[in-house]
């Protein structure tokens, strides 16, 4: 394979690819704060790989097989990184704890990330719904 780097001059070659889809709703279909998770996905990879780029936000469905297959239709940002393997692997667990955080707190059935030529599906249970609020009505005597 030809040193594009050094043909170029480059500083910097990194060839291992990191895609992190940040999603609009959450699992039960309500709005989330995306772009929190953008803003704090961008933190993690430019503090951990070196730096990011959002795309803008895409249409984009997910089939929810532990709620019977339902189709949910979204609106994600899209996240792509170029770093090492070797970066990928010292950081792992940290970057593990914010995928998963992500998941838990943005309250997902899925969070996908991509690393090179691998589609990785990290899945959270299904939570119950909250009960539904009662009125208040007048108290009988």
């Amino acid at each position: 394979m030809p040193d594009f780097a050094g043909a170029l001059g480059a500083s910097k070659a990194a060839s291992a690819l990191l895609v992190l889809f940040i999603p609009s709703k959450d699992r039960r279909n309500k709005p989330m704060d995306q772009r929190y998770w953008v803003k704090e996905t961008l933190n993690v990879f430019g503090t951990l790989f070196g730096g990011a780029t959002a795309f803008p936000r895409g249409d984009g469905i997910w089939r929810d097989d532990a709620q019977g297959g339902k189709l949910l239709f979204d609106n994600p940002v899209v996240i792509h990184g170029y770093t090492s393997e070797h970066l990928i692997e010292q950081k792992l667990l940290v970057l593990r704890d914010f995928l998963h955080r992500m998941g838990r707190e943005a309250r997902q059935g899925v969070i996908g990330l991509v690393i090179n030529d691998d589609y990785l599906e990290i899945g959270f249970p299904l939570e119950e719904a909250p009960a539904p609020k009662q009125r208040k009505g007048k108290k009988r005597s």
